[in-house]
């Protein structure tokens, strides 16, 4: 059973090879931006993901390193156009790309990294073929759904701490439970454990967004990569402020619509909001759903058919983005 790792590195290696490659394309211009993005590192949790569930049932890795670089493609073109609608400037403590280079830049660059990520997944020859292809195609579509709603939320008065967790998961979560059944899928397990692994990768997913938010209002900008109270200072309707006005009394309801809704610098709101969200126990409660979904993705490992010695490498990744700084 490979580690998270000795897959890592695996991983990266493959992917380097990949950035030679687009380096000889032209125009440079369209795929510099490409290569800055990779380049920028990060955890690579996706692909490792899905490199992880393919070696619990099968050794030859190399079979599933074209849908897990076209993962890995897809991942990160997402966060290139996020960054661009967020207005962000750091991603992984380096400018996005839209401030490296331009927004105009940022967004065809990102077209050709959703295009490359099916150029990738095409290289895979298989007999369920269309199964992987549906199953990726029909992911890409949910995250697109999620970003929209995402969207919509900032313009609705009435959204609900439900309707953020149904929006997270369609942005973030089905695509950590795609990478996890891709990798079973390309390895041939039992469907029941494939579906196993998509609902772990689900629970993890949910985890990971939750503990996302928490960063970006409790964190620190050096172990967070970028800079911390973003969420806060354009008015977004994560769980930590959903929570907050469900559970506020009247006068601090109050208190935090008009922070929300009045002209005030980002950093004064920013701490005056925290204020309020500390005064609720606002961290613990989102520490408490945090572990909620941990605890779900467990159970979901536990079910699993194969040897526990086969898991360890699942529960290492489930164990360190559970104590996650960044």
């Amino acid at each position: 059973m490979h580690r998270y790792n000795e897959l890592f590195q695996l991983f990266n290696t493959e992917l380097k090879k990949e950035i030679d490659n687009l380096e000889l394309r032209e125009p440079k211009r369209l795929y510099e931006p490409v290569i800055y993005t990779l380049n920028m590192g990060g955890k690579r949790i996706r692909p490792v993901l899905l490199l992880l569930a393919f070696s619990m049932y099968q050794k030859q890795y190399q079979k599933a390193i074209p849908v897990a670089i076209a993962l890995e493609m897809f991942h990160n073109f997402t966060l290139l156009h996020d960054d661009i609608m967020d207005n962000a400037a750091l991603r992984r403590n380096r400018n996005t790309v839209h401030i490296q280079y331009s927004s105009n830049t940022a967004i065809l660059s990102g077209d050709a990294m959703s295009i490359l990520s099916y150029e990738y997944l095409s290289k895979y020859k298989s007999d369920n073929y269309s199964e992987i292809y549906n199953l990726f195609t029909q992911t890409a579509l949910k995250i697109c759904e999620g970003q929209q709603f995402d969207m919509d939320f900032e313009n609705r008065t009435d959204v609900s701490v439900n309707d953020y967790l149904s929006m997270i998961e369609l942005k973030t979560a089905v695509l950590l439970a795609t990478s996890l059944k891709l990798g079973a899928l390309i390895a041939n397990a039992p469907e029941s454990d494939c579906n196993l692994l998509y609902q772990f990768g689900l629970n993890l997913g949910m985890a990971f967004q939750l503990q996302d938010d928490l960063l970006d209002t409790f964190g620190d900008t050096f172990n967070f990569g970028k800079n911390i109270g973003g969420d806060i200072a354009s008015n977004k309707k994560t769980f930590l402020m959903l929570k907050a006005i469900e559970v506020a009394s009247e006068s601090e309801l109050i208190l935090l619509n008009n922070l929300l809704s009045n002209a005030i610098s980002p950093q004064t709101k920013f701490e005056k909001v925290r204020e309020i969200f500390n005064s609720l126990n606002i961290d613990t409660i989102t520490q408490t759903e945090i572990e909620k979904y941990f605890n779900a993705a467990f159970n979901n490992l536990t079910n699993l058919s194969v040897e526990n010695s086969q898991k360890e490498g699942l529960l290492q990744i489930a164990n360190q983005m559970m104590n996650r700084k960044k």
